[in-house]
């Protein structure tokens, strides 16, 4: 260090005296500081001059923890350059974000494993003895079995729901002729207009003597006031945070966030998709003008697989089980839609939500359309991508022009020179800000969900995606996007090339950050 050279210092008319560094730069700050405005005391100096090379060392350790634990190379790089060029920085948010596992979701799941997941192999024999499951599945729809831990299940119809107001008009009347239960979980849950419709009505239901559990996730929902669970809780209705902090072990982790939307309603219909609960998701006070997002609502035996889902996430939350819930396997009346519900989360053995997207890209044989509103794509889909493109096959990706996140905005831009070349279409949707999650596969799956294209998705927030068999239903996905498409440019490499020198750079700084996000 720089006061390696003063170990030994002559001093007029005394011996050598050999001094301690630290004491000496001490001191040497002190007679600098103390008597400026600072007024910094020696015991302070000498206190910083530990602390600074500590944090640094702290910083190259956790460096190394990062190279050892993260996931993904990209991942690792990302942390390893922060923490080591900004460890004061960088090392209070590793400490918060740097986990790529939900270790206590995954130790209490195995711990009272058969408190719930009895619940799930008893429903697919059930589905298996009752001839709910499709048995005869093709090799890549078998990849996507395994996946699911789920078969094919039978005999279901739907309802594809564009937009907040025919979305939250669909469920508010579903919930209204709930007689049973009512089971709701939203990530983002708002004390606005549609906030406040959505607890009244749950609170007139609970009089009526419906059973109502309500589960939210704390982090995005953490503008809710506690009065609006308060008052809900007065009714009778259960409500429960998902709780991402729950145990010693998630103290600190705010990174594991329930990004999934599920309603169901005595067991018979279910609902998923992007929208959560605020007045912006139904276009009013949105500071984008429009909101444009895609829900689905579906009845018959895909619905119990839907109620399990939610059923383990209260169990992590709440601990036990609702009460009294139907687990029958009942066909929808004219039922004739084969579905798939795949749950993914950052508790599972395997990347789920990642191999989800490459198995669903590597099975298209003539297009794959997906919209997202976030574009980040790790190196494994991103390569998926573009072996499609060189198949030949028809790749368009739908995005929102206006962004919501500016720095996952800027990262899409760092793809631009990879993909556009090979064939791929990029297309920016031009009125309001596109929320929806969906996937459409040449003519045989189409899927609705809570899944981005991004880092977060792919392994840190659990998730949901249904995919649906029928042609009814992929016609209606494909007339929908071919409506957005409509409403969309396509981009050009012009759009990155002809930036500004400062531009780029802020795209491809947000692009190396981007796997930590």
């Amino acid at each position: 260090m720089w006061w390696s050279a003063l170990l030994r210092i002559p001093i007029r008319n005394a011996s050598p005296v050999v001094y301690d560094p630290l004491v000496l730069s001490a001191t040497f700050r002190a007679d600098i500081f103390c008597k400026g405005p600072f007024m910094l005391t020696t015991d302070l100096l000498t206190f910083f001059a530990y602390l600074v090379p500590l944090v640094e060392l702290l910083g190259i350790i956790m460096a190394v923890h990062a190279v050892m634990r993260t996931r993904t190379s990209q991942g690792a790089i990302a942390w390893v350059i922060s923490l080591v060029t900004f460890p004061w920085v960088t090392l209070p948010l590793y400490a918060v974000f740097g986990r790529n596992r939900f270790n206590g979701y995954v130790r209490l799941r195995n711990l009272k494993n058969r408190e719930v997941h009895h619940i799930i192999e008893e429903l697919k024999q059930v589905a298996c003895h009752q001839e709910c499951v499709q048995f005869n599945v093709t090799e890549s729809r078998r990849a996507m079995v395994r996946l699911a831990n789920l078969p094919v299940m039978r005999y279901n119809t739907s309802e594809l729901l564009i937009n907040g107001q025919k979305t939250f008009t669909s469920i508010f009347a579903a919930m209204e002729k709930a007689g049973s239960y009512i089971l709701v979980q939203f990530f983002i849950v708002e004390d606005d207009e549609l906030g406040r419709k959505l607890k009244d009505l749950l609170i007139r239901k609970a009089k009526e003597g419906v059973r109502i559990y309500f589960l939210y996730d704390e982090i995005g929902s953490h503008n809710l006031p506690p009065a609006y669970p308060e008052e809900m809780e007065t009714a009778g209705i259960i409500v429960s945070p998902f709780h991402t902090t729950k145990g010693k072990a998630n103290r600190f982790q705010i990174n594991f966030r329930n990004h999934r939307k599920i309603v169901v309603i005595d067991g018979t219909v279910g609902f998923v998709g992007g929208h959560n609960v605020g007045d912006q998701y139904v276009s009013k006070h949105c500071k984008f003008g429009s909101w444009r997002d895609t829900h689905v609502r579906v009845e018959g035996p895909i619905v119990k697989a839907i109620q399990f889902c939610f059923v383990e996430d209260w169990h992590w939350a709440r601990g036990g089980l609702p009460e009294n819930l139907d687990w029958r396997m009942t066909r929808a009346v004219n039922g004739a839609e084969d579905m798939l519900m795949i749950a993914s989360g950052p508790a599972d053995v395997l990347d789920t939500c990642g191999l989800l997207f490459v198995q669903a890209i590597n099975a298209a044989k003539e297009r794959i359309w997906i919209a997202s509103p976030y574009f980040v794509p790790d190196q494994q889909v991103l390569a998926a991508l573009k072996l499609a493109a060189l198949r030949g096959v028809d790749v368009r990706i739908l995005l929102p022009q206006k962004p919501d996140h500016y720095a996952v905005y800027l990262a899409s831009f760092s793809f631009y020179q990879e993909i556009l070349p090979l064939g791929i279409r990029l297309y920016r949707y031009m009125e309001g800000f596109m929320h929806q999650k969906v996937i459409l596969i040449d003519a045989t799956c189409a899927a609705v969900g809570t899944a981005n294209m991004d880092n977060r998705s792919f392994r840190l927030n659990f998730e949901l995606m249904l995919f649906n068999y029928s042609q009814r239903f992929i016609i209606q996905v494909e007339d929908m996007l071919r409506s957005d498409l409509s409403k969309c440019r396509l981009v050009t490499l012009e759009d990155y090339t002809k930036r500004s020198f400062f531009f780029k750079l802020a795209v491809r700084t947000s692009a190396l950050v981007s796997p930590i996000l």
